[in-house]
């Protein structure tokens, strides 16, 4: 009987602070833009009748999700969304994973201190280290000077203001996302299986793609939807690394909600947002279940 309280915490939790949020977007987002204060009016309350209920029912449409469908803007944003998060989250995975295997194979008593190293950033705001990144990437920068200065390039290169500078900011800002499950997953090994590969006549590569590789995909997938679940909804690293032609869905959300004031609509695109997160949260949960079988 004395378990049951202590069951029911985490679940009061995600009731309070996950449900509720989510129940009161999904109900802004049936709501209708009005001019006022908040800027929009509820198609159902708690103060209307139950006979006011059931018109509204009858009513009831999805005109905020159905201009969601019908005006390109939105779709574009959604889709350049996702090709983005993809290039950076492929990114991280190509950077965190030697990182997290160097740290795995290092002596025992060096890997806090690395691992240490991989989270200092983090003691840092976020948004200063995003305005650093335009010192690095503009044409003025640091990069395009040292570049210029070794004689390598004479004119500025494009690094900043465009999708190449969204990808290395995402890169950059979710890399310890990948690099902790990869070692937490690396750090438990067995390295005498990769020994025993060698051992048969099995080169360091093969070795590492047939015995080692396999064996982490669960910190793979884990760093994966570390790092593009929130890269997929991003909006201050295309606001400030990204061009004025920049389309992403966190920067369109921002947009309806401040500029435009439109609240239902920046609701209805945050709950498709939702869903579309939930796609490959979905796809990546059964290829791990596959791979458990």
């Amino acid at each position: 009987m004395r378990a049951r309280p202590v069951i029911l915490i985490p679940f009061i939790w995600l009731g309070l602070f996950f449900l509720a949020p989510l129940l009161i977007v999904v109900r802004l987002a049936f709501s209708e833009s009005a001019q006022a204060r908040p800027p929009y009016r509820p198609v159902f309350s708690w103060s209307d009748g139950f006979a006011t209920w059931i018109d509204k029912i009858q009513a009831f449409g999805l005109d905020n999700f159905e201009l969601l469908l019908s005006e390109p803007l939105y779709g574009d944003a959604l889709l350049s969304s996702v090709r983005l998060a993809a290039l950076g989250t492929a990114l991280v995975l190509v950077l965190a994973y030697p990182i997290a295997y160097a740290i795995a194979k290092a002596p025992r008593d060096k890997r806090l201190f690395l691992l240490t190293l991989i989270v200092v950033p983090f003691w840092t705001s976020f948004l200063i280290r995003i305005y650093a990144w335009i010192a690095l990437l503009k044409p003025e920068g640091l990069i395009n000077h040292m570049l210029m200065q070794m004689g390598w390039i004479r004119a500025p290169l494009p690094l900043f203001g465009n999708d190449l500078a969204i990808v290395i900011g995402i890169a950059y800002s979710y890399l310890p996302f990948m690099v902790l499950p990869l070692y937490a997953t690396l750090e438990k090994l067995d390295w005498s299986l990769e020994e025993a590969a060698r051992d048969l006549g099995a080169t360091r590569m093969r070795a590492f793609w047939r015995v080692t590789f396999p064996q982490t995909h669960r910190g793979i997938i884990a760093g994966i939807l570390l790092v593009f679940v929130p890269a997929l909804g991003e909006f201050i690293i295309p606001d400030l690394l990204g061009g004025s032609d920049t389309l992403m869905i966190g920067k369109v959300l921002w947009s309806e909600f401040f500029n435009n004031r439109d609240w239902p609509l920046a609701a209805a695109i945050a709950v498709a947002l939702l869903i579309a997160m939930a796609v490959p949260l979905a796809i990546l949960r059964n290829v791990e279940t596959e791979g458990t079988r």
